[in-house]
C-alpha cells in the first residue's frame, strides 16, 4: 500500500485486477464471440444481413450512448457500485439474449446488454485508475490491456466451439457463470473509490441526445437513407452545444479536451476502433461463409492474436512509460494496417495456416504494441477526479468508431440483404472492406506520429492531478 494506493505485484493488487479483468473481459468476450455465431444465428432465425448488423450494433449503441453517463455515475455513487450494478444488468440482458424467440428479440435485448456494458466498462478502468499507485499504472493498465485483449480474441475462439458443441444461444447463456463470479469477487476484494468533488443533477439531455444522435445516423447508414442520418447529426450537433452550455457539470466536461494530445488520442482511438470493428464483424463471417472453414476453426483464427497480446501488451506498456507513446503506437498501427492487406486474400480456397493464422500474428503484433500505450496515455493527462469520465470518453469513442463503421462500410462495399449466404458475393465485399480497414490503420498511424508526444507518461504522477492542463481516457 502506498498513500491509499495499491501497488502492482501486491495480493490486494492482483485481485483488484482480477476483478477488473474479469468485468470489462465479459463484455469485451461478447463484443467478439457474438460474430462467429451470426451465420447460425441468422439461418435460426431467418435473419438478413441487416439483421446481423443490428444484433452487432444494437448492443454498440446503447454502449457508446451511455458509456459516458456510466463513468459519470460511478464517479458520483462509487465506482466499484455502479461497475457491480453493471454486471448483474449485463448478465440478466445475455440471458434474454439466449431465450430469443426471434431477431426482433434478440435485437432488444442486445440493446439491453449495452446498457449494463455501459456501467461496467468505464469501472473497471476508473478502479484500477484510482486504486493502484501513480507509478504503477501504467503496468497495472498494460497488464489489463492484455488479458482484456486475450477476452476479446478467445471470443471467436469459444464462439465456434459454442456453436458447434451446444448451439449459438449458448454464447450469450455462457455470460451467467462468469458474472456470479466477477460479483463475488469484486464484493470482497474490491475498495470503493468516487470522486468526492461529484455534485449537482445529472445530464440526462446530453446522455439521451448522444444516444439519439448515434441511433438515427446508424440507422440510416445501415439502411441507406439520408433523413436519418441528417436527424442525427442535427441531434449530434445539439449534444454539442448542449455540453458547451453545461460545462463543467456537463456529462462530457469541456475542460476535459484542454489537451491537444488528449484529442488527439481519442481522433486515433476513433479511426483504430472503426477498422477493427469491421475486421472482427466480417472476418469470422468470411472464413465460414467463403473458406469453408468450421465455426471453430474460424474462431481459432484469432489464438495467435490472443497469445501476442497475453505476452508482450503489459511490456509494451512498459515501454511506452520509458520511451514515449509515440512511436510504439505508430508501429503498431502500421503493422496492423499490413496485416489487413494480407487479409484481404482470403477466399476460397485459402490456406489456414499461411492465409489466415500468418496475417493474425502480424495483427495481433500490431495490436499488442498499439493498444496498451493508447490506453496509458489517454489516462495519463487525466485529474484522477475525472477517472470516470476519462475512461467513459475513450470508451465512447472507441465504441462509436466501431459502431458507425460496421453500420456504414457494409453496405457500401455490397455486403447488404442475403449477401452472407453468398460466397462470391461475400468475398468481394469483404477484400474491399479490408483494404478500407488497412487504410484507416495507416491514417490513425499518420496522426499518432504527428501528434502524440514522446514525453506524455515521462512523469504520471505529477500529471495524474492536473485538472485542466491533462487529458487522458481509457478504454
Amino acid at each position: 500500500m502506498d498513500n491509499g494506493h495499491l501497488r502492482f505485484g501486491s495480493t490486494a493488487g492482483r485481485w483488484v485486477l482480477l476483478t477488473t479483468v474479469l468485468g470489462s473481459g465479459i463484455a469485451l468476450l461478447d463484443g467478439t464471440v457474438v460474430n462467429v455465431a451470426l451465420p447460425a444465428l441468422g439461418a435460426d432465425l431467418d435473419a438478413d444481413m441487416a439483421g446481423l448488423q443490428w444484433t452487432v450494433n444494437a448492443y454498440t449503441l446503447t454502449l457508446a450512448g451511455l458509456i459516458l453517463l456510466g463513468g459519470s455515475l460511478g464517479d458520483r455513487y462509487g465506482r466499484r457500485r455502479i461497475f457491480l450494478i453493471g454486471v448483474v444488468w449485463f448478465a440478466l440482458a445475455s440471458a434474454l439474449c439466449g431465450l430469443a424467440p426471434n431477431v426482433e428479440t434478440l435485437i432488444g435485448a442486445r440493446a439491453l446488454q449495452g446498457v449494463g456494458g455501459a456501467l461496467l466498462t468505464p469501472g473497471s478502468l476508473a478502479i484500477i485508475q484510482a486504486s493502484f499507485a501513480p507509478e504503477d499504472r501504467p503496468r497495472a493498465i498494460g497488464a489489463w490491456s492484455g488479458l482484456g485483449g486475450v477476452a476479446a480474441a478467445i471470443g471467436p475462439l469459444l464462439g465456434g466451439w459454442l456453436v458447434e458443441t451446444a448451439g449459438w444461444r449458448w454464447v450469450f447463456l455462457i455470460n451467467l457463470p462468469l458474472a456470479a463470479l466477477v460479483v463475488v469477487v469484486a464484493l470482497r476484494h474490491v475498495p470503493e473509490s468516487r470522486n468526492p468533488g461529484a455534485e449537482g443533477r445529472f445530464d440526462v439531455l446530453g446522455a439521451a441526445l448522444a444516444a439519439l444522435a448515434l441511433a438515427g445516423i446508424t440507422y440510416g447508414l445501415i439502411d441507406l437513407e439520408v433523413l436519418p442520418i441528417a436527424v442525427g447529426v442535427l441531434l449530434g450537433a445539439a449534444f454539442v452545444w448542449v455540453e458547451i452550455r453545461r460545462s463543467p457539470r456537463a456529462l462530457v466536461p469541456v475542460d476535459v479536451f484542454a489537451s491537444r494530445v488528449f484529442t488527439a488520442v481519442n481522433v486515433v482511438t476513433f479511426v483504430m476502433y472503426a477498422a477493427m470493428g469491421v475486421v472482427f464483424f466480417l472476418l469470422v463471417v468470411q472464413l465460414q461463409v467463403s473458406s469453408g472453414f468450421s465455426p471453430l476453426a474460424a474462431g481459432s483464427s484469432m489464438i495467435p492474436v490472443t497469445i501476442l497480446m497475453l505476452l508482450l501488451s503489459s511490456r509494451a506498456g512498459e515501454l511506452a512509460r520509458r520511451v514515449g507513446p509515440r512511436l510504439p503506437m505508430t508501429a503498431g498501427l502500421v503493422i496492423c494496417a499490413g496485416a489487413l492487406l494480407l487479409m484481404s486474400r482470403i477466399g476460397p480456397g485459402s490456406s489456414y495456416v499461411v492465409d489466415v493464422l500468418l496475417p493474425a500474428a502480424l495483427f495481433g503484433l500490431g495490436l499488442s504494441a498499439a493498444v496498451a500505450p493508447l490506453t496509458a496515455t489517454v489516462l495519463a493527462t487525466a485529474a484522477e477526479r475525472h477517472a470516470g469520465v476519462a475512461s467513459g470518453v475513450n470508451n465512447a469513442v472507441a465504441r462509436t468508431g466501431g459502431l458507425l463503421a460496421v453500420a456504414a462500410i457494409p453496405p457500401l462495399t455490397g455486403l447488404t440483404g442475403t449477401a452472407f449466404t453468398s460466397p462470391e458475393i461475400f468475398t468481394a465485399g469483404f477484400r474491399t472492406t479490408m483494404l478500407v480497414s488497412a487504410a484507416m490503420l495507416g491514417l490513425s498511424a499518420l496522426i499518432t506520429l504527428l501528434t502524440i508526444r514522446e514525453n506524455v507518461l515521462v512523469r504520471p504522477e505529477h500529471r495524474m492531478n492536473c485538472p485542466v492542463t491533462a487529458p487522458d481516457p481509457g478504454r
